[in-house]
């Protein structure tokens, strides 16, 4: 009974890393339509204010900004719909079993990728240091020289660490879509049916 209660618990640990995964391609799916649509209106502000001669200098900044959230979050995304650039010379030409142990070995290593950069994030951002100074950017830097807290964006006049946060959030999404990814080339659970994303390889995007 213990045996089967051991298997049925892994079982269940494997299914939330795959349902969680796709929850947050779910999300970045809408996220992206919805950066793409504000960038492509703040392209457009930004030509017609400086046509008619009365240039927002903020458009500019804030149009780098939904850039690279676009970026990150596209390629989290990416990385689960397994849309990545590869290279398989090698692979093309190994057996089955060969192609699946490299298949494994490069998913392992862009799940410690995402270890890493969170682990990056973490030291970076201290939340435990920023709280212990009660959350005074001030305090913080004069005490860890860690000023992260204190800048502001040029002309938005944002603090920085929220445009900052794009990085953790990516290195934490990468790690769960990694993770699903290992599961399945270990063939513990089956590949989802992507039909609905219209999209079936890397080459239909080009």
């Amino acid at each position: 009974m213990s045996g089967s209660s051991g298997v049925a618990a892994g079982g269940g640990a494997l299914r939330f890393v795959t349902l969680a995964s796709e929850a947050i391609l779910s999300a970045e799916r809408v996220a992206i339509g919805g950066l793409m649509a504000l960038l492509t209106a703040l392209i457009l502000l930004n030509v017609l204010t400086r046509y008619t001669g009365f240039p927002l200098y903020w458009v500019d900044e804030a149009a780098i900004f939904t850039t690279v959230w676009l970026t990150f979050i596209g390629a989290s995304a990416m990385s689960r719909l397994r849309l990545d650039f590869a290279m398989t010379l090698l692979t093309e030409r190994l057996g089955t079993m060969a192609a699946k142990a490299l298949r494994v070995l490069a998913t392992l290593s862009i799940l410690g990728f995402g270890l890493a950069m969170a682990a990056m994030c973490w030291m970076w951002m201290d939340p435990v240091g920023i709280a212990s100074a009660g959350f005074d950017g001030r305090e913080f830097g004069g005490a860890t020289f860690n000023f992260l807290y204190t800048e502001r964006t040029q002309t938005l006049n944002w603090p920085s660490w929220i445009i900052y946060l794009v990085l953790p959030l990516f290195a934490l999404t990468l790690i769960v879509h990694s993770a699903a990814n290992l599961i399945e080339d270990l063939g513990l659970a089956a590949p989802h049916d992507r039909s609905s994303f219209g999209i079936g390889s890397a080459e239909e995007i080009a």
